[in-house]
């Protein structure tokens, strides 16, 4: 072997030498016989370095998985002789092998086992335990090859192949998987389960490391041999023997939890899950309390999870079986659960609690099946409910400002206990809504000395509530009275508590998320709505120290405003002042850190668009109040392009570029407050948004930061020409201009999507504008799809690939909008060039959506040009170009018909034929049958 490649096998040696061991690596793989090389190398023994060692397996697995119907007899066999020989060494050498190394090798075994065993190697398992025999190092060995066959028949996971022939490549390792392990059953299963009764026997008591594997493969195992080998007095006493000894018991647990989750009889199971009960609650271990090795209590929760989901399940079946007598049997048995279970679900180790909650669910699922509830199951759900809110609280040791991994598990945590809290009100809302209130109102009354996580979580339940008690259009103040009249109470106590300066983020938080949710609260009792405005506004809100608090309550602010509507009125033109400060324009020269992110002043300035949008002011007012807002931002934008001319600095630049943009955004976000029945005329605001286009527009022609400041400018473009409609026209032409100066790639692909949006929406009225702009827009495209680019840069491919879609999209906007004069009218030679791009794209680019447009252009062109009075030449062009590019592009090696796109490709292609036929008729026919498919060498047969 080339010893200096092998060197770079370290991950310590330097980027060159571990370039030249991948490039080894990959000669070797192609090489014929360069894994005979690498098994000598491991029956021999003849490197010592680890990494090499590692290598020479992955020749081996390589050649195993891919080339191994190229060896002949002899070389398979010389395969398995070198695996048995390396196995043997094992057994004999000073020190094991790194664990690493051991994997590897039961990875390659379990492939030849794969392999060979229906056909060449069917006493496989009994040639390696033969030679492990009860040697530890040797079961180590066997046992990591048990695992890895596993992992070949059982895991889903295990596909070695392309998304095109997965489907077909997975029905065929499924066949063989169910094939192998039938043989299995047959053949050697009863023969393995003894030897793992062996081992476990043999070294329960001094060697914990092998008895954990063993009943690791126990467990893996059980899903797919016949439990009855597993499941007996010998094996079931030896397991719960393991549940009392510290260093075994979670692995016990967990091999406990597959026996039970393997599926059988609903009878069988039921009595399986409750002889296993009776013996684990004999030992003592449903004792919670006086246990307090919390990773074995989560396994533990597992178990008693798996068996109380084991239980509903074989109650469901019996219920549909109509078996009531068995059925009865086994709630009674899932009842006798219900009290670990709670003492599970309310441990203060959220995992061991988390572990349990599919069984409560389910529990509750059966629940909400009854005609009607004993007292016990109406105590049990109290139960579950006060486990619950409980549960729900946040710990002393949350860390709010700096979220961490402990703090993503409890958020999901808290999603696992809403799914309960949900369901709990499907079985009785009642109940929950009574609940709620008791405790809501409990903690409200003395919330100055309360501490922050009861307060947050008797808030957070109340906000629960309007999803657990669903209604529509969240109308929780109508309707059923008793809840309307519950609800109602609970928020008048929550605006009027004062809780609202609770000098803790997350009841602050909890406050605004629950007004917001409950917004028709304020329909019912508007009194309240400036108690709660003040809250948004002061320094419990938008003005909140922490800017987390500040930036969900901009949020949220816009939202509560957009809800109340018409009830804002009286408080519009104070709500404007107050929120004035908030909308300045940081520049980022004075270093003076403003309140809220440019993000959060979108939200800002969209609530004072709606505002003064939504008010019932005259015209008159609302352009006075809206050119009160835009003025400061169009004056201020002046004076920042000025300085960006100027800026010398490239840090400087980028800043006044993003600060001129926030601007254009912020202009942009008061237009959404418009809609089709406050549209910008009626408001009176046209003259407005006129202007700060003018001041926007000259930002094109800035030489400086031309992505930013295009990008701003394009968007804002975009939102008027909805909101302005054809006002906006006369900007158009010089805009476009600009935007087409210097463009690289990516500005053409966005400024095509504008272009696109006024040919859809003006058609005709910009037929003119569009004839002028169309051969300058299409050579600024062809100039950088013509650039050359380095062959291996990713990105600049897939920035062309962009593009040219791009491209065809606006041919196909062209088209479609019925205005395919904008193109006959660019002269012969250009139409034509037009029209081979097409044609190019339909047939010689392997991407199905361009190809799916080309070919909605061809036919749109065939419906438009292709009768008896189409643009001369145009019927020639029809059947030299268009015809075989519908043959053509399906040919295309290419043309994957396993993608959905290009499924739809194939349909536009049979679209285009479909119309040349219904503009050309027989003649399409006639051209088909005589010249063009025998011309592709079509037997007559098939022709006709």
């Amino acid at each position: 072997m080339d010893e200096q490649a092998l060197l770079g096998l370290n991950p310590n040696a330097d980027a060159d030498f571990r370039q030249r061991a991948l490039a080894y690596f990959e000669q070797l793989k192609i090489s014929q016989d360069a894994w005979q090389v690498c098994a000598e190398a491991l029956a021999q023994s003849i490197y010592s370095d680890d990494h090499i060692k590692f290598f020479c397996f992955q020749v081996l697995e390589h050649q195993v998985k891919f080339k191994y119907s190229e060896l002949t007899e002899v070389q398979q066999q010389l395969i398995r002789e070198t695996l048995i020989t390396w196995l043997q060494a094992q057994m004999l050498s000073a020190q094991p092998e790194k664990t690493f190394i051991r994997n590897k090798a039961a990875q390659v075994f379990a492939l030849l086992f794969v392999t060979e065993y229906l056909t060449k190697w069917p006493k496989f398992f009994f040639d390696i335990l033969s030679v492990v025999d009860l040697n530890p190092r040797g079961v180590d060995m066997y046992l990591r090859i048990l695992m890895a066959v596993d992992a070949e028949l059982v895991d889903r996971d295990v596909v070695h192949t392309s998304e095109a022939s997965y489907y077909f490549t997975l029905t065929l390792e499924a066949r063989r998987n169910t094939l192998l392990k039938d043989t299995m059953r047959e053949q050697c299963i009863p023969s393995l389960v003894e030897s793992w009764y062996q081992i476990l026997q043999n070294y329960q008591y001094n060697n914990s490391e092998l008895t954990c594997q063993c009943l690791e493969v126990v467990g893996a195992y059980v899903s797919w041999i016949d439990l009855s080998l597993i499941a007996n007095e010998r094996f079931i006493n030896m397991l719960l023997g393991h549940m009392s000894v510290e260093v075994l018991r979670e692995e016990a647990c967990d091999c406990l939890f597959e026996i039970v989750n393997k599926g059988m009889d609903p009878i069988d199971k039921t009595k399986l899950v409750e002889s296993l009960c009776q013996v684990l609650q004999s030992a003592g271990l449903f004792s919670i309390d006086q246990e307090d090795d919390v990773d074995f209590l989560a396994r533990f929760s597992k178990l008693v999870n798996g068996m109380g989901q084991a239980l509903i399940a074989s109650w469901t079946k019996l219920i549909k079986n109509g078996d009531m007598k068995s059925a009865q049997d086994t709630l009674q048995a899932i009842e006798a659960k219900v009290a670990l279970m709670l003492q599970l679900l309310i441990h203060e180790d959220d995992d061991i609690s988390s572990n349990i909650i599919g069984f409560c669910y389910d529990y509750l699922h059966i629940l909400k099946q009854l005609s009607a509830l004993s007292d016990q199951q109406k105590a049990n759900v109290e139960a579950i409910m006060l486990a619950v809110m409980k549960k729900l609280t946040y710990d002393e040791e949350y860390n709010f400002e700096n979220e961490g991994e402990d703090e993503a598990m409890f958020v999901e945590y808290r999603k696992q206990l809403k799914l309960l809290l949900d369901r709990l009100a499907q079985v009785s809302p009642e109940l929950l809504l009574a609940s709620v209130r008791r405790v809501f109102n409990t903690t409200l009354q003395n919330w100055q000395t309360t501490r922050f996580m009861e307060v947050e979580v008797a808030i957070r339940l109340l906000y629960m509530l309007a999803e657990a008690l669903p209604v529509s259009h969240g109308a929780h103040f109508s309707g059923d009275v008793t809840k309307a009249t519950a609800l109602q109470d609970m928020m008048r106590t929550l605006v009027t508590s004062g809780v609202s300066a609770y000098q803790h983020t997350s009841v602050t938080l909890e406050f605004f998320e629950t007004v917001v949710r409950y917004e028709k609260f304020f329909a019912v009792e508007p009194q309240h709505i400036p108690t709660v405005l003040m809250a948004f506004l002061d320094h419990r809100g938008l003005r909140h120290t922490s800017p987390k608090v500040r930036s969900r309550t901009a949020y949220l602010f816009s939202r509560f405003v957009k809800s109340l509507n018409k009830q804002m009125n009286p408080f519009i033109e104070d709500v404007l002042n107050r929120i004035q400060d908030l909308m300045e324009l940081s520049p980022p020269e004075n270093g003076y850190q403003a309140l809220l992110s440019s993000d959060d002043q979108l939200f800002i300035y969209e609530t004072a668009g709606v505002l003064i949008v939504n008010s019932e002011y005259s015209a008159e007012r609302k352009q006075v109040l809206m050119r009160n807002l835009l003025t400061p931002l169009m004056e201020k934008f002046k004076v920042l392009l000025e300085k960006l001319m100027m800026a010398q600095d490239e840090d400087r630049q980028m800043a006044l570029a993003d600060c001129l943009n926030h601007a254009v955004g912020f202009a942009s976000r008061t237009s959404k407050a418009f809609s089709n029945k406050q549209t910008v005329k009626q408001c009176g605001c046209s003259e407005v948004y006129l202007d700060c286009l003018q001041t926007f527009l000259p930002a094109l022609s800035c030489p400086l930061q031309k992505e930013v400041l295009r990008s701003g400018v394009r968007t804002f473009l975009h939102r008027m020409i909805i909101c302005l409609e054809e006002e906006v026209l006369p900007f158009i032409p010089s805009a476009s201009e600009h935007m087409l100066k210097d463009c690289e790639a990516k500005d053409l692909q966005e400024f095509i999507p504008l272009i696109n949006q006024i040919t859809a929406k003006f058609k005709t009225q910009v037929s003119p504008f569009l004839q002028q702009m169309f051969m300058p827009l299409l050579h600024a495209i062809f100039e950088v799809l013509l650039l050359p680019a380095e062959e291996n840069d990713q990105s600049a491919a897939l920035e062309k690939q962009m593009l040219r879609r791009s491209y065809f999209a606006f041919l196909q906007t062209v088209t479609g909008s019925g205005m395919s004069e904008v193109i006959a009218n660019q002269g012969a030679e250009n139409v034509e060039r037009v029209l081979f791009t097409v044609i190019q794209g339909a047939v010689d680019y392997p991407d199905p959506i361009a190809q799916k447009t080309c070919f909605i252009i061809l036919s749109k062109l065939v419906e438009l040009w292709g009768g008896k009075d189409g643009p001369v030449g145009f019927a020639d062009f029809v059947y030299k170009h268009i015809v075989p590019a519908c043959f053509l592009a399906p040919l295309k090696q290419t043309f994957d018909l396993a993608d959905a796109q290009t499924v739809l490709a194939l349909s536009e292609c049979a679209v285009t034929l479909k119309t040349i036929h219904l503009k050309r008729g027989p003649e399409c026919i006639q051209y088909l049958q005589q010249e063009y498919l025998p011309s592709l060498q079509v037997a007559p047969e098939i022709i006709q």
